[in-house]
């Protein structure tokens, strides 16, 4: 691994971290992108080394400082994370299946979608 290579990975992970600790973004929307654009991966891989990242609680730091605030509902947490890793089992045996270029695709839909339901939604 080259020194470049390294200091890309680190890049990506202090845009991610900064942007998951600020809105709450970082995994699939900052990481993914990133991986292609700066290190060629292909969507596949973005996807699944954007995962395993998510594996370890690297987000913990964070969510001690929205607990200490009371900006957690450790409930509803709870069933979404739940429900979260069914779903990321049967989302990924999905993805594995698909080829690149539509994979690619679906992804920039949901991004697109999702960001103009947040910018036009009052």
């Amino acid at each position: 691994m080259t020194l470049q290579i390294v200091l890309s990975l680190m890049l990506i992970g202090v845009i991610a971290g900064v942007l998951s600790g600020l809105v709450g973004i970082g995994g699939g929307v900052v990481m993914v992108p990133l991986l292609i654009v700066m290190l060629g991966f292909s969507q596949h891989q973005a996807q699944g080394t954007s995962l395993a990242v998510l594996v370890v609680p690297v987000t913990a730091i964070a969510v001690f400082n929205y607990y200490k605030e009371g900006y957690i509902n450790w409930k509803h947490a709870a069933i979404i994370a739940v429900c979260f890793v069914v779903g990321g089992y049967f989302g990924s045996k999905i993805a594995i299946s698909l080829d690149q270029k539509m994979l690619k695709k679906i992804f920039a839909v949901i991004l697109l979608l999702l960001g103009g339901k947040m910018l036009f939604n009052k």
